[in-house]
């Protein structure tokens, strides 16, 4: 019996071996695309090199390696306030600069694309595709010449707000807050007729239109108004987790409508509402309650080190599943199709990630719970990079 019991042992292990070797063979036969990573805001540009494994944070090169990561469009950020006193569109040169320096300093491993031709050629040359997807119109300043000037830098897809609106199209965030409301005619939603214009000569230069963050009002108007298919960088679905940013089905039937595709945001938040809920009490009442308490003991900067370790403690049950996020696959494949959802992880953006996706190592992961649905290789290829290839050059000239 014993014999027996170590013979069929031997036998699984070998089975899973080979399962586990022809999952890695699918996963590194797809082009993996993920279309939103935050590293230079979060790292680069605080001088820490990306070139090698680091322990902080979610992405560096190696473990994109690791990961099967073939396109990585490039997150440059910058909030409501500029860090420079220049103004956003310095932010973001320096966020392109601290790009360019690492792509220099790794030629080998890392390449920046501008163009269709130029993503082919990388990914056959087995290196990191880099693009530039600025996130928040307020990095032109109003200004055509910059929005020309940043698509010459190599921005190829612009995110049209960020959770702040711009003087011509209204965000998600001020769309649906009461604050804003109650300024009735004064500020109008949605795009102006100077942010048609942007939205035209974005499709005229070849940046995708980005629709993550925006309202829905500034949404629809850029979906009437475009002429290429529309991406929404990192957005989730807002039926399964109904909260500000993610997106309702009538706009995912409007954008498989367009031949655009959504990308799904990892971040818990947005993933499951009971998590979203629990991070709304923290962050209110209840959390202010806590710190309340916790003054009475120690010093400003242990009580924050306690409450920080508090807050992660308190949220962790609520962190939902890798399985949860491909539920909001599941969810637009079974509403428009194989053909309009992909990968927009938010990496190194995010403050908590499904368990199972702690970091950009674990992207088989998603390749080995679609399989295991039951999705087919060619849905499986769509999904993870071929949807978001054929936005590309739909819109890249």
């Amino acid at each position: 019996m014993k014999k027996l019991l170590l013979l069929l042992s031997f036998f699984l292990s070998i089975i899973f071996i080979a399962s586990s070797q022809s999952l890695r063979k699918l996963h590194n036969k797809a082009i993996l695309a993920d279309t939103h990573n935050d590293i230079l805001s979060s790292a680069v540009l605080d001088g820490i090199d990306i070139s090698n494994r680091v322990k902080e944070g979610h992405s560096d090169l190696v473990r994109w390696k690791e990961g099967g990561l073939d396109v990585q469009f490039f997150s440059v950020w910058t909030g409501e306030k500029a860090r420079n006193k220049e103004g956003f569109y310095k932010d973001a040169e320096q966020e392109i600069d601290a790009l360019s320096i690492l792509v220099l300093k790794n030629p080998d491993r890392i390449t920046l694309a501008r163009d269709y031709k130029e993503v082919k050629k990388g990914i056959r040359q087995d290196k990191l595709v880099a693009l530039i997807g600025v996130e928040g119109g307020h990095m032109i300043e109003d200004d055509m010449d910059k929005l020309q000037a940043l698509y010459n830098q190599g921005m190829r897809y612009m995110t049209l707000t960020w959770n702040n609106s711009t003087s011509w199209a209204t965000s998600a965030k001020d769309e649906t807050s009461f604050s804003f409301e109650g300024q009735g005619e004064t500020k109008r939603k949605g795009l102006t007729s100077f942010g048609k214009q942007v939205v035209k000569r974005m499709n005229e230069l070849g940046i995708i239109v980005d629709l993550s963050h925006v309202g829905e009002q500034t949404f629809y108007d850029a979906i009437a108004t475009v002429t290429k298919p529309v991406m929404l960088s990192h957005s989730s679905v807002w039926s399964i987790c109904p909260v500000f940013r993610n997106v309702k089905d009538e706009q995912i039937k409007a954008v498989a409508k367009n031949g655009g595709v959504i990308c799904i945001n990892f971040y818990s938040g947005f993933i499951d509402s009971n998590f979203a809920k629990k991070m709304d009490e923290l962050e209110g009442t209840k959390g202010k309650q806590i710190k309340d308490s916790l003054q009475q003991y120690y010093d400003a900067a242990k009580m924050n080190e306690i409450w920080r370790q508090r807050f992660s403690a308190e949220l962790e049950p609520f962190r939902p599943t890798l399985a949860q996020m491909v539920d909001h696959i599941d969810h637009i494949v079974k509403l428009v199709g194989d053909d309009y959802v992909g990968i927009g992880s938010d990496y190194d953006g995010v403050s908590s990630l499904p368990k199972g996706l702690e970091d950009v190592t674990t992207y088989p992961k998603i390749t080995e719970e679609l399989l295991r649905r039951g999705y087919s290789k060619k849905s499986v290829y769509k999904i993870l990079g071929g949807n978001v290839m054929r936005v590309m050059k739909a819109n890249f000239r």
